[in-house]
């Protein structure tokens, strides 16, 4: 068996592990503010719906500002302020759920 041919299994990794690499660092390049705000939107709307305070909720209620935590803090909830409906979403800059604050403040785990 020729020498070069031990090489192409790596070859083949460090082409994959490139190609990988470009998909992701694309993505996080392309994920825009309102796409991420339509998306956390779409999911408060789920998150109320499984724990049963679907009601009155709409994706208007989403709003979203910059933080030192996180590329995005998506905060929604009825106004005025309802700490038992408000969930507050911090967002990475791929678009990456980082973590959740759910109702009443308390910090839900993925």
């Amino acid at each position: 068996m020729p020498r070069w041919l031990w090489f192409v299994p790596l070859a083949l990794l460090v082409a994959l592990a490139a190609l990988v690499g470009w998909r992701w660092g694309w993505i996080a390049a392309n994920v825009t503010e309102t796409q991420v705000i339509e998306a956390y939107a779409q999911r408060y709307l789920a998150d109320r719906a499984a724990a049963g305070t679907s009601n009155g909720a709409q994706r208007s209620d989403c709003r979203a500002r910059p933080s030192e935590r996180a590329w995005l803090v998506v905060i929604c909830g009825p106004q005025p302020h309802d700490a038992a409906r408000h969930y507050t979403y911090y967002v990475a800059r791929d678009g990456r759920l980082q973590f959740l604050v759910g109702p009443d403040g308390t910090p839900v785990e993925e």
